[in-house]
């Protein structure tokens, strides 16, 4: 493949760079609204009083509606406006936040979960798709990408510490109006710095194809979800079977469409498609680690969620100064080079993470934790930039929502696969687990999760209750370390994937390049 050459566009003026902080809003948010449930569950669950069913929907409504959602809405910011769409999604999301603190019962609060999920799905693509239409040229648009990317971290390192703050002082339904103020500046200084685009030649929105993509994409990922909960059975198994196939028929319609959802010809472009295999490998080992280091923190070292959340604070700063400095290394080396270094010391953390030992370790856990989030953050942050930078203009916002569906389906993936894997492990190391004084139902209890052996190790005698904790905490160590392990070959795989597939393409694009473009002239 040739070198894909770099064109300066225009330069950004003063408000293009105001309107990128007023972009950061939502992005703060978005991450902010995933994380701050989990501290208010024990709160709200007190007060509604849900079944573990409703529980369990409560908790993945969001994330499942949002992920089923984000093609659609990236596609509807392209012909509808990106800016009018995300105003939208902002006024959406604050009505949407004040119901859900307001929910008088489980499925109120349910229902009002379905459409934070729905509304957040118009944010990321909306503000990923303006930032391609703000910065044309191509280095200034890859640092627009690093702040983008950083705002995320930074709305996921603020979640958990003002959600904290507020249960500490006001009900659990506090912690969604954090939203409104924000949603409210964002209606304010939008029109003023955030410029309308739209694709004047978009046709109608096909309704089969977003029926399809949300079928496809809620089936998948629901099946994935309930392998992590419960193994592989036959629900899962069905819901992704079925999910496949909405998602097969969903591509036989695009082919067949005059205006289709997704341009199929976008996947032609080896710089488009392999910076969403890299998206997908990277958020498959963060959302996957980010679920056994909570265990540990709470679980192994015994913290308080306040507490385990001011120990993720070192991650999410070395994740945010990487993906600022990102761009400065990427405009002097090919963005396959700065994602393939970045990958590779992500492995060098994971690494640091598969020889943790017990409590001792916490500086390890902590700096290994870093490690990673600093060397994952160029590969999101180039990733992204090849994925809105190889499509024209007027098709950012399907591409920033596919950027996103990828980073969720990675994300749902790493949390089944590597759960299932902790999980496995931790079962197997417990499976001859005997306490005298312990009944057969309380061992099946300890021998389930290390949260169960937590809870009925509290109820035993002094003496027996600690034995059963280093058994089971030993358990939980050593499937720690072995998922770590596991991610650092995947990471490595990915690093290797971008080096190879990656490595004639420049940060940036040529129009002349734009694989739909270049497919139209061949048709010609």
């Amino acid at each position: 493949m040739p070198d894909v050459a770099v064109l300066a566009g225009p330069r950004a003026t003063r408000r293009e760079w105001t309107g990128l902080a007023v972009i950061a809003l939502p992005c703060l948010l978005y991450s902010m609204d995933l994380t701050v449930l989990n501290l208010a569950v024990p709160h709200l669950s007190a007060e509604l009083k849900p079944s573990s069913s409703q529980l369990l929907w409560i908790v993945d409504i969001y994330g499942f509606l949002l992920a089923g959602s984000l093609i659609t809405m990236g596609t509807l910011g392209d012909r509808i406006g990106r800016r009018r769409l995300l105003l939208i999604g902002a006024v959406a999301f604050a009505i949407a936040s004040v119901f859900a603190a307001f929910s008088t019962s489980a499925e109120m609060l349910i229902v009002a979960r379905a459409l934070l999920g729905i509304a957040a799905a118009t944010l990321a693509p909306s503000t990923l798709s303006l930032i391609r239409n703000m910065f044309l040229d191509p280095k200034e648009r890859t640092i627009a990408i690093g702040v983008w990317i950083a705002s995320f971290s930074a709305g996921g390192a603020i979640g958990p510490l003002a959600g904290g703050i507020l249960l500490s002082y006001f009900w659990w339904g506090s912690v969604f109006l954090v939203a409104v103020p924000l949603m409210a500046a964002l209606l304010v200084l939008g029109p003023l710095f955030l410029p309308e685009y739209r694709d004047p030649q978009a046709g109608r929105l096909d309704i089969l194809s977003v029926a399809l993509s949300l079928v496809a994409v809620l089936s998948v990922i629901y099946g994935i979800k309930r392998i992590a909960e419960h193994g592989l059975g036959r629900e899962a198994a069905f819901a992704i079977v079925f999910g496949l196939a909405a998602g097969a028929a969903f591509v036989l319609r695009q082919q067949r469409l005059r205006n289709p959802l997704i341009d199929l010809r976008l996947f032609r472009s080896r710089a488009f498609s392999a910076s969403l295999a890299v998206n997908i490998l990277g958020f498959f080992v963060a959302f996957g680690s980010f679920l056994f280091i909570a265990q540990y923190f709470q679980l192994v070292l015994g913290m308080e969620p306040l507490e385990a959340g001011l120990w993720t604070v070192p991650s999410a700063i070395a994740f945010i100064a990487s993906s600022t400095l990102t761009p400065i290394v990427a405009s002097r080396v090919r963005p396959a080079y700065v994602m393939a270094a970045g990958l590779a010391l992500a492995a060098a953390g994971f690494l640091v993470l598969a020889g943790i030992g017990g409590q001792a370790d916490l500086a390890a856990i902590v700096i290994g934790y870093a490690v990673f989030s600093f060397g994952l953050a160029p590969a999101f942050t180039l990733a992204t930039d090849l994925i809105v930078g190889t499509v024209e203009p007027e098709q950012a916002g399907a591409a920033a929502g596919l950027a996103e569906t990828s980073s969720e389906f990675g994300g749902a993936l790493g949390i089944a696969i590597l759960g299932s894997v902790i999980t496995s492990i931790y079962r197997g190391s417990m499976a001859g687990l005997a306490v005298d004084g312990v009944t057969a139902q309380e061992i099946d209890a300890a021998r389930d999760t290390l949260g169960g052996a937590v809870a009925v190790a509290m109820a035993l005698p002094d003496k027996l209750g600690s034995d059963l904790l280093d058994k089971a905490r030993g358990a939980f160590i050593q499937a720690f370390n072995m998922t770590a392990a596991i991610c650092v070959l995947v990471v490595l795989a990915a690093a290797i994937f971008a080096a190879l597939l990656l490595r004639n393409v420049r940060a940036g694009s040529d129009p002349g390049q734009h694989p739909t473009r270049a497919a139209t002239a061949a048709e010609q």
